[in-house]
């Protein structure tokens, strides 16, 4: 298993955001004749869009290019992560910090690749948050 996640969720904010553009006109009467019933829509539209400028922020935080070592240390991490998928069966009430410890490995893990599509995932995010904003309420 050797997901990235930074490539997995440039693509997911890539879908995301293909198809706000190919929708909005048409989920932008919805959104206001449901905002009309149901006001609180407009709160979910706008933590949606704190939600996507936090993880924008975090994104922007990570700096590899001062780390040296990166990639052998991504390979080490990943060698952790085959070890913790076996050792997984073999110690079944260690699951949950087995798991703990995999969900810092995948983050860990794909700091290699998100050099490669951190301008992809900020562009898609910007166009994301612009979009949410436009469905809203005047």
């Amino acid at each position: 298993m050797n997901t990235n996640i930074f490539e997995e969720l440039k693509n997911l904010l890539t879908e995301f955001q293909t198809f706000l553009e190919q929708n909005v006109a048409t989920i932008r009467p919805a959104i206001l004749a449901i905002a009309g019933v149901f006001p609180q829509i407009v709160e979910l539209i706008d933590k949606l869009i704190e939600l996507m400028n936090k993880l924008k922020t975090e994104i922007n935080n990570f700096d590899l290019g001062n780390i040296n070592g990166l990639t052998e240390a991504t390979q080490f991490i990943n060698m952790i992560k085959s070890f913790l998928e076996s050792a997984r069966t073999l110690l079944p009430d260690e699951a949950g910090t087995i798991n703990d410890v995999l969900a810092v490995a995948d983050v860990v893990g794909s700091l290699g690749g998100l050099t490669d599509v951190k301008a992809d995932i900020i562009k898609a995010i910007d166009t994301i948050v612009t979009q949410l904003a436009s469905l809203k309420p005047a």
